[in-house]
């Protein structure tokens, strides 16, 4: 190998060693910036997460109890139309419609 030669990969060498020196400050304070960063957006999206989840069991609740007074309603309905087709027969009227 010739002198030149030598030469030229000490040199390459000794820059991208200086690079990476020069660097490694840069990237662990970004790397450390960044892992703060994730961790502060991973907490506020369980914060998040958590908060969805109360309004939704909120919501499920609401609908549990709608679907109560449905049940309730419907059950009145089917009592009177029980009451009304007795008053029918009594009175010797079939009723009319499906009971």
């Amino acid at each position: 190998m010739s002198p030149e030669v030598l030469v030229a990969l000490v040199t390459a060498v000794g820059v991208i060693l200086a690079a990476v020196v020069t660097a490694l400050p840069a990237l662990r304070a970004l790397q450390r910036t960044t892992a703060g960063a994730v961790a502060e957006q991973g907490a506020v999206t369980r914060d998040h997460l958590a908060e969805l989840g109360r309004v939704l069991n909120v919501r499920i609740d609401d609908v549990r109890d709608d679907i109560g007074g449905v049940r309730e309603d419907v059950s009145r309905v089917r009592e009177w139309q029980a009451g009304h087709d007795a008053e029918h027969l009594l009175i010797g009227q079939p009723p009319r419609g499906d009971s």
